[in-house]
């Protein structure tokens, strides 16, 4: 698809340096941290970003370990929390205007043109999230019932592309919106969302503390070269379901503490 709307509507990259230090501030950016170092001789969560406990955070979100790396020609997304992973889901408030999306999120230097969306359209992020109010994976049945409409509660794993926009809050994130009658690079699974975002399918995996996703590549080098954060947040569908549609403006913890996309895959 050919894209159709202009390079100038991109925020230069420094507006975009600036929202990502609002946005982890908001989440009381100032834990500790440190990357790939190990705390005992079996412990599963080495590499990557551990980050200090957030006892003002839901345990089910207060993420200490994040963690790229790859199989062969697949990635690895992996985040362990105090608590467990997955155990807290939105609840339902019968409409789309307003409605929460709890997620799991990987922000990285990946270029979106990777995952098919345009170059430089904004920060590519991966995404593991649950939303009961709306269904966005329309070729996936995700609950198995037979109907592919009725599973946004059920977690699933998305592409997300996001630019600040202050329509969201001072210094927020929203998933970047396509304008009415542009036709914009987008990927094959893209769910006919007018925004950013991708359903690819492929499915999370929780386990007590720890949530993995693994996701296949066509070219795997492009992801070892990464840099990546991690975020437990809150989205939120527009009150008048209008752009910006779906922002970013709840973040309950940042794994490096702001947001400075420390880590490094494979290591």
């Amino acid at each position: 698809m050919r894209r159709t709307f202009s390079r100038s509507s991109l925020l230069h990259r420094s507006a975009t340096a600036l929202a990502l230090a609002a946005l982890a501030c908001s989440a009381g950016a100032h834990d500790a941290h440190h990357h790939g170092k190990p705390t005992g001789k079996n412990d599963p969560h080495t590499g990557g970003i551990r980050s200090a406990p957030a006892p003002k955070v839901k345990p089910a979100f207060d993420i200490f370990h994040t963690r790229i790396s790859t199989e062969g020609n697949t990635a690895v997304f992996h985040v362990a929390v105090s608590g467990k992973a997955g155990a807290t889901r939105p609840a339902r408030s019968g409409k789309l205007a307003g409605s929460a999306v709890f997620s799991y999120v990987w922000p990285t230097t990946l270029d979106p043109s990777t995952v098919g969306f345009e170059p430089k359209a904004g920060i590519l992020a991966f995404a593991v999230t649950s939303h009961p109010d709306f269904d966005d994976t329309p070729l996936f049945d995700e609950n198995g019932d037979g109907n592919p409409a009725n599973d946004g509660d059920v977690w699933h794993s998305h592409w997300v592309v996001l630019q600040p926009d202050d329509a969201c809050g001072k210094g927020k994130l929203k998933v970047v919106d396509i304008p009415e009658g542009a036709k914009p690079r987008l990927p094959k699974t893209w769910p006919g969302l007018p925004i950013l975002i991708d359903s690819p399918g492929w499915h999370p995996h929780f386990s007590g503390q720890t949530l993995e996703v693994k996701v296949p590549f066509d070219d795997i080098g492009a992801v070892q070269a990464a840099s990546f954060d991690g975020v437990a947040a809150v989205l939120r569908v527009n009150a008048s379901v209008h752009a910006p549609l779906l922002c970013v403006p709840d973040v309950m913890k940042v794994a490096s503490g702001d947001l400075s996309l420390p880590g490094k895959v494979n290591r």
